[in-house]
Protein backbone atom coordinates (compact mmCIF):
# COMPACT_ATOMS: atom_id res chain seq x y z
CA UNK A 1 0.00 0.00 0.00
CA UNK A 2 1.36 3.59 -1.04
CA UNK A 3 0.86 5.48 2.06
CA UNK A 4 2.38 8.51 0.77
CA UNK A 5 0.17 8.68 -2.28
CA UNK A 6 -2.80 7.87 0.18
CA UNK A 7 -1.81 10.66 2.91
CA UNK A 8 -1.52 13.14 0.05
CA UNK A 9 -5.09 12.77 -1.39
CA UNK A 10 -6.38 13.06 2.04
CA UNK A 11 -4.47 16.10 2.84
CA UNK A 12 -5.76 17.91 -0.15
CA UNK A 13 -9.93 16.23 0.21
CA UNK A 14 -9.92 17.80 3.63
CA UNK A 15 -8.06 21.08 2.78
CA UNK A 16 -11.80 22.84 2.47
CA UNK A 17 -12.21 22.07 6.24
CA UNK A 18 -8.53 23.64 7.20
CA UNK A 19 -9.22 26.77 9.61
CA UNK A 20 -13.13 25.86 10.64
CA UNK A 21 -13.95 25.93 14.12
CA UNK A 22 -12.24 27.87 16.50
CA UNK A 23 -8.46 27.24 18.42
CA UNK A 24 -9.01 26.78 22.00
CA UNK A 25 -8.78 30.18 22.86
CA UNK A 26 -10.16 29.66 26.86
CA UNK A 27 -5.66 29.19 26.89
CA UNK A 28 -4.55 32.42 25.75
CA UNK A 29 -1.35 31.24 24.53
CA UNK A 30 -2.90 28.88 22.19
CA UNK A 31 -5.86 31.71 21.08
CA UNK A 32 -3.02 33.17 18.61
CA UNK A 33 -2.33 29.93 16.87
CA UNK A 34 -3.21 30.16 13.28
CA UNK A 35 -5.77 27.96 12.10
CA UNK A 36 -5.14 27.16 8.48
CA UNK A 37 -2.55 24.75 8.75
CA UNK A 38 -3.40 20.79 8.31
CA UNK A 39 -0.84 18.25 8.95
CA UNK A 40 -0.66 14.55 9.17
CA UNK A 41 1.84 11.26 9.35
CA UNK A 42 2.26 7.53 10.02
CA UNK A 43 5.06 5.26 11.10
CA UNK A 44 4.22 1.70 10.91
CA UNK A 45 5.84 -0.97 13.19
CA UNK A 46 8.31 -2.16 10.65
CA UNK A 47 9.81 1.49 10.06
CA UNK A 48 7.92 3.13 6.95
CA UNK A 49 7.43 6.96 7.69
CA UNK A 50 4.62 9.23 5.33
CA UNK A 51 3.51 12.39 5.95
CA UNK A 52 1.85 15.64 4.11
CA UNK A 53 0.81 19.07 5.05
CA UNK A 54 2.51 20.90 7.93
CA UNK A 55 3.57 17.07 9.90
CA UNK A 56 6.74 18.76 11.07
CA UNK A 57 5.14 21.90 11.96
CA UNK A 58 5.74 22.41 15.78
CA UNK A 59 2.12 22.44 18.52
CA UNK A 60 1.86 22.23 21.52
CA UNK A 61 0.20 18.66 22.55
CA UNK A 62 -2.34 19.05 25.29
CA UNK A 63 -4.39 16.42 26.24
CA UNK A 64 -2.41 13.89 23.78
CA UNK A 65 -0.14 13.56 26.67
CA UNK A 66 -2.31 11.78 28.96
CA UNK A 67 -1.27 9.05 26.99
CA UNK A 68 2.52 9.48 27.82
CA UNK A 69 1.23 10.31 31.80
CA UNK A 70 -0.82 7.10 32.09
CA UNK A 71 2.48 4.79 30.40
CA UNK A 72 4.71 6.64 32.84
CA UNK A 73 2.06 5.43 35.57
CA UNK A 74 1.80 2.17 34.71
CA UNK A 75 5.54 1.70 34.53
CA UNK A 76 5.88 2.84 38.10
CA UNK A 77 2.68 1.46 40.03
CA UNK A 78 1.23 -1.16 37.38
CA UNK A 79 -2.52 -2.23 38.05
CA UNK A 80 -2.54 -0.68 41.37
CA UNK A 81 -3.13 2.79 39.70
CA UNK A 82 -6.36 1.70 38.66
CA UNK A 83 -7.47 1.45 42.35
CA UNK A 84 -8.41 5.62 42.45
CA UNK A 85 -8.78 5.76 38.57
CA UNK A 86 -11.61 4.49 36.66
CA UNK A 87 -12.36 2.83 32.98
CA UNK A 88 -14.96 4.12 31.88
CA UNK A 89 -16.28 7.04 29.86
CA UNK A 90 -17.64 10.12 31.36
CA UNK A 91 -20.52 11.34 29.48
CA UNK A 92 -19.36 14.72 30.35
CA UNK A 93 -17.42 17.27 29.17
CA UNK A 94 -13.45 16.72 29.46
CA UNK A 95 -13.45 19.42 32.44
CA UNK A 96 -16.70 18.27 33.98
CA UNK A 97 -16.65 17.83 37.68
CA UNK A 98 -20.17 16.52 37.79
CA UNK A 99 -19.70 12.95 38.68
CA UNK A 100 -16.97 13.85 41.02
CA UNK A 101 -19.39 13.99 43.93
CA UNK A 102 -21.73 10.91 43.46
CA UNK A 103 -18.43 8.79 42.74
CA UNK A 104 -16.17 10.10 46.04
CA UNK A 105 -13.58 11.64 43.94
CA UNK A 106 -12.94 8.90 41.93
CA UNK A 107 -12.21 9.99 37.90
CA UNK A 108 -14.42 7.67 35.34
CA UNK A 109 -11.15 7.49 33.58
CA UNK A 110 -7.46 8.96 33.27
CA UNK A 111 -7.95 10.99 30.13
CA UNK A 112 -10.29 13.65 31.64
CA UNK A 113 -8.61 16.22 33.14
CA UNK A 114 -9.92 14.54 37.14
CA UNK A 115 -8.46 11.74 36.09
CA UNK A 116 -5.14 12.88 34.17
CA UNK A 117 -4.44 14.90 37.48
CA UNK A 118 -4.60 12.27 39.77
CA UNK A 119 -2.09 10.30 37.46
CA UNK A 120 -0.28 13.81 37.80
CA UNK A 121 -0.37 13.32 41.37
CA UNK A 122 0.83 9.30 41.52
CA UNK A 123 3.88 10.53 39.33
CA UNK A 124 4.66 13.12 41.36
CA UNK A 125 4.96 10.10 44.13
CA UNK A 126 6.77 8.02 41.99
CA UNK A 127 9.23 10.40 40.51
CA UNK A 128 12.01 13.37 42.28
CA UNK A 129 11.47 15.22 38.97
CA UNK A 130 8.28 13.84 37.46
CA UNK A 131 8.65 16.36 34.34
CA UNK A 132 11.66 15.23 33.64
CA UNK A 133 9.96 11.71 33.23
CA UNK A 134 8.04 13.10 30.41
CA UNK A 135 11.32 14.54 28.62
CA UNK A 136 13.44 11.20 29.29
CA UNK A 137 10.54 9.18 27.81
CA UNK A 138 10.65 11.58 24.66
CA UNK A 139 14.34 9.89 24.26
CA UNK A 140 13.46 6.50 24.91
CA UNK A 141 10.36 6.78 22.12
CA UNK A 142 11.80 9.24 19.43
CA UNK A 143 15.57 9.55 20.18
CA UNK A 144 14.93 13.07 21.84
CA UNK A 145 14.15 14.47 24.99
CA UNK A 146 10.57 15.76 25.03
CA UNK A 147 10.75 19.88 25.26
CA UNK A 148 8.25 22.08 26.50
CA UNK A 149 6.94 25.19 26.32
CA UNK A 150 7.12 27.58 29.07
CA UNK A 151 4.97 30.34 27.61
CA UNK A 152 1.85 27.45 27.28
CA UNK A 153 2.60 25.98 30.66
CA UNK A 154 2.22 29.55 32.65
CA UNK A 155 -0.73 30.58 30.54
CA UNK A 156 -2.69 27.51 31.38
CA UNK A 157 -1.51 27.42 35.26
CA UNK A 158 -2.59 31.35 35.28
CA UNK A 159 -5.76 30.19 33.53
CA UNK A 160 -6.62 26.93 34.79
CA UNK A 161 -9.42 28.00 37.81
CA UNK A 162 -11.57 24.79 36.93
CA UNK A 163 -8.43 22.17 36.92
CA UNK A 164 -7.78 23.82 40.00
CA UNK A 165 -11.35 23.06 41.34
CA UNK A 166 -11.04 19.87 40.11
CA UNK A 167 -8.01 18.99 41.79
CA UNK A 168 -9.30 20.48 45.34
CA UNK A 169 -12.50 19.02 45.46
CA UNK A 170 -10.61 15.73 44.53
CA UNK A 171 -8.33 16.23 47.31
CA UNK A 172 -11.27 16.86 49.88
CA UNK A 173 -11.82 13.17 49.06
CA UNK A 174 -8.79 12.22 49.96
CA UNK A 175 -7.59 10.98 46.62
CA UNK A 176 -4.68 13.32 45.82
CA UNK A 177 -1.90 12.44 47.96
CA UNK A 178 0.78 15.37 46.99
CA UNK A 179 0.62 18.95 47.42
CA UNK A 180 -2.34 20.62 44.92
CA UNK A 181 -0.04 23.36 43.35
CA UNK A 182 2.70 20.89 43.05
CA UNK A 183 1.01 18.48 40.52
CA UNK A 184 -0.94 21.22 38.82
CA UNK A 185 2.63 22.48 37.92
CA UNK A 186 3.10 19.22 36.93
CA UNK A 187 0.27 18.50 34.50
CA UNK A 188 0.23 22.25 33.06
CA UNK A 189 3.49 21.37 32.00
CA UNK A 190 3.13 17.86 30.48
CA UNK A 191 0.56 19.35 28.39
CA UNK A 192 2.77 21.92 27.31
CA UNK A 193 5.14 19.54 25.70
CA UNK A 194 5.84 20.13 21.97
CA UNK A 195 6.06 18.19 19.10
CA UNK A 196 5.08 17.78 15.47
CA UNK A 197 2.86 14.69 13.55
CA UNK A 198 5.68 13.05 12.69
CA UNK A 199 7.71 13.00 16.06
CA UNK A 200 4.27 12.13 17.52
CA UNK A 201 3.74 8.92 15.16
CA UNK A 202 7.14 7.39 15.71
CA UNK A 203 6.58 7.99 19.22
CA UNK A 204 3.17 6.36 20.24
CA UNK A 205 4.15 3.14 18.02
CA UNK A 206 4.47 0.81 21.05
CA UNK A 207 0.64 1.32 21.28
CA UNK A 208 0.61 -0.40 18.28
CA UNK A 209 3.74 -3.04 18.73
CA UNK A 210 2.33 -5.12 21.58
CA UNK A 211 4.35 -2.15 24.18
CA UNK A 212 7.40 -2.53 22.89
CA UNK A 213 9.08 0.63 20.91
CA UNK A 214 10.07 -0.07 17.22
CA UNK A 215 13.40 0.27 16.00
CA UNK A 216 14.99 0.25 19.47
CA UNK A 217 13.20 -3.02 20.60
CA UNK A 218 12.70 -1.32 23.83
CA UNK A 219 9.67 -2.36 25.76
CA UNK A 220 7.95 0.48 27.38
CA UNK A 221 4.91 -1.26 28.12
CA UNK A 222 4.16 -5.03 28.33
CA UNK A 223 1.87 -6.37 25.44
CA UNK A 224 -1.33 -6.55 28.26
CA UNK A 225 -0.74 -2.80 29.85
CA UNK A 226 -0.51 -1.71 25.98
CA UNK A 227 -3.75 -3.35 24.80
CA UNK A 228 -4.96 -1.86 28.01
CA UNK A 229 -4.15 1.89 26.95
CA UNK A 230 -5.80 1.47 23.60
CA UNK A 231 -8.70 0.32 25.03
CA UNK A 232 -8.93 3.51 27.29
CA UNK A 233 -8.40 5.68 24.56
CA UNK A 234 -11.10 3.59 21.91
CA UNK A 235 -13.30 4.33 24.80
CA UNK A 236 -12.79 7.10 26.50
CA UNK A 237 -9.76 9.26 24.67
CA UNK A 238 -11.71 11.85 22.68
CA UNK A 239 -13.60 13.42 25.41
CA UNK A 240 -17.23 13.08 25.15
CA UNK A 241 -17.12 11.99 21.21
CA UNK A 242 -15.61 8.79 21.80
CA UNK A 243 -18.48 6.82 20.53
CA UNK A 244 -18.59 9.52 17.47
CA UNK A 245 -14.72 8.42 16.61
CA UNK A 246 -15.39 4.65 17.36
CA UNK A 247 -18.48 4.63 14.85
CA UNK A 248 -16.45 6.91 11.78
CA UNK A 249 -12.81 6.09 12.33
CA UNK A 250 -12.57 3.17 14.04
CA UNK A 251 -9.37 3.02 15.90
CA UNK A 252 -8.55 3.84 19.40
CA UNK A 253 -7.45 7.70 19.55
CA UNK A 254 -6.22 10.39 21.64
CA UNK A 255 -6.87 14.15 21.15
CA UNK A 256 -6.07 17.20 22.83
CA UNK A 257 -7.55 20.89 22.49
CA UNK A 258 -4.29 21.89 20.25
CA UNK A 259 -6.08 19.91 17.32
CA UNK A 260 -3.49 17.02 17.57
CA UNK A 261 -5.19 13.80 17.19
CA UNK A 262 -3.31 10.11 17.17
CA UNK A 263 -4.75 7.04 16.45
CA UNK A 264 -3.27 3.44 16.97
CA UNK A 265 -3.72 0.90 14.24
CA UNK A 266 -2.73 -2.43 16.72
CA UNK A 267 -0.10 -4.46 15.01
CA UNK A 268 0.78 -1.99 11.87
CA UNK A 269 0.42 1.74 12.46
CA UNK A 270 0.01 5.04 14.19
CA UNK A 271 -1.36 7.67 12.86
CA UNK A 272 -1.18 11.54 13.83
CA UNK A 273 -3.21 14.28 12.61
CA UNK A 274 -3.47 18.28 12.90
CA UNK A 275 -5.63 21.46 12.55
CA UNK A 276 -5.97 23.27 15.45
CA UNK A 277 -9.69 24.68 14.33
CA UNK A 278 -11.87 22.49 16.96
CA UNK A 279 -15.48 21.22 16.99
CA UNK A 280 -18.00 21.81 19.88
CA UNK A 281 -16.01 18.56 21.80
CA UNK A 282 -13.04 20.05 21.38
CA UNK A 283 -11.71 17.40 18.64
CA UNK A 284 -10.41 19.05 15.59
CA UNK A 285 -12.23 19.08 12.84
CA UNK A 286 -9.76 18.65 9.86
CA UNK A 287 -7.74 15.77 12.07
CA UNK A 288 -10.56 13.99 12.90
CA UNK A 289 -12.41 13.56 8.86
CA UNK A 290 -8.33 12.80 7.93
CA UNK A 291 -8.22 9.72 9.99
CA UNK A 292 -11.59 9.02 8.61
CA UNK A 293 -10.79 9.39 4.98
CA UNK A 294 -7.68 7.20 5.90
CA UNK A 295 -9.34 4.32 7.09
CA UNK A 296 -12.34 4.48 4.47
CA UNK A 297 -9.73 3.93 2.07
CA UNK A 298 -7.32 1.43 3.55
CA UNK A 299 -9.96 -0.77 5.11
CA UNK A 300 -7.59 -0.54 8.27
CA UNK A 301 -10.20 -0.65 11.50
CA UNK A 302 -10.62 -2.46 14.43
CA UNK A 303 -13.80 -3.06 13.38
Amino acid sequence: MHYQSILESVAADVAPMVGGGRVANYIPALACIPIQQFGIALHTVDGQQAWAGDARTPFSIQSVSKVLGLTLALQALGNTLWERIGREPSGNAFNSLLQLENEQGKPRNPFINAGALCVADRLVSAHIQPAQAFADLGLRLHGKPFVFDDEVARSERETGFRNAALINFIKSFKQIDNDVETVLDLYCRQCAIVSDCVQLARSFSYLANAGVQPGTGETILSSEQARRVNSVMLTCGTYDAAGEFAFKVGLPCKSGVGGAIVAVVPGQMVLCAWSPGLDETGNSMAARRALELFVTRTGLSVF
